[in-house]
């Protein structure tokens, strides 16, 4: 079974911020993502892997001295990439052509659920990992299922302290990325774009009208998702998705 919305690939929020900053306003999955990892790579120095880099949209956010490397699959099209991007080495999606310790550090940015083998993703990211080097990840909890038929997991705090901890990884610290009104609205979103959708059915006057009539609840989940995630407000245990920073260190 096919999916009715294709993920929109993201494009690098260096070359239109403006854009990006709009499109984050009624994405907040991306929203979330881009509070937790600007900061945390903005300072980065040494050399940097991007795993399932995509169109290599989190680049213009290092530091002018680091030196990136993205590596994606090579079926990367399926997903609504463009292959053959300058800096990306294209592979099988197990063995990364990469040495032990190639690497300071990783981003790796809602790559995790898309693994077949989360296990030997995590463990190929940990052998090229230096000393003492970070990897900064994300991955979606609340998410419609998305990429299909890639779409394999998803994973709580708990399993991803597991996950991490196995694999040689110290000082692990996992944030939920929005909380359970960000969920609403995300949801509320997903509802309005599906009963809008121009399509010709006996049921399409129907789908409009429910469509129009939860338009103002839909925006009114969305200003409320923006004000709970500015004053840390709703649950956290039902959050879009999380944000992952650990330190690999070998013994």
């Amino acid at each position: 079974m096919g999916e009715l919305f294709k993920p929109i690939s993201v494009k690098s929020p260096a070359d239109h911020p403006w854009l990006f900053s709009l499109r984050c306003v009624v994405d907040l999955q991306l929203a979330t993502i881009s509070k937790y990892l600007r900061p945390a790579i903005s300072t980065i120095q040494g050399d940097v892997l991007d795993v399932g880099a995509g169109q290599s949209p989190w680049r213009g956010w290092l530091p002018p001295d680091s030196r990136y490397q993205g590596i994606d699959i090579k079926h990367s099209n399926e997903f609504g990439m463009t292959a053959g991007l300058q800096d990306v080495v294209y592979y099988d999606g197990r063995l990364m052509p990469f040495a032990d310790a190639s690497f300071d550090h990783v981003i790796c940015v809602e790559v995790l659920e898309h693994a077949s083998d989360p296990q030997l993703l995590l463990s190929e990211i940990s052998r090229v990992l230096k000393n003492n080097g970070k990897i900064f990840l994300t991955v979606p909890w609340s998410a419609r299922r998305h990429h299909i038929p890639h779409d394999f997991h998803r994973f709580t705090r708990e399993r991803l302290e597991a996950l991490f901890s196995g694999n040689g990884f110290f000082q692990i610290e996992i944030k939920e990325r929005g909380s359970d009104v960000g969920v609403i609205a995300n949801k509320c979103i997903l509802l309005n774009m599906r009963l809008l959708k121009p399509k010709i059915s006996p049921g399409a006057i129907v789908a409009l009208v429910l469509g129009l009539c939860c338009l103002p609840i839909t925006g009114i989940f969305l200003v409320s998702a923006h004000i709970s995630e500015l004053f840390g407000l709703g649950s956290r245990e039902d959050p879009l998705g999380y944000f992952v920073q650990a330190v690999r260190v070998r013994s």
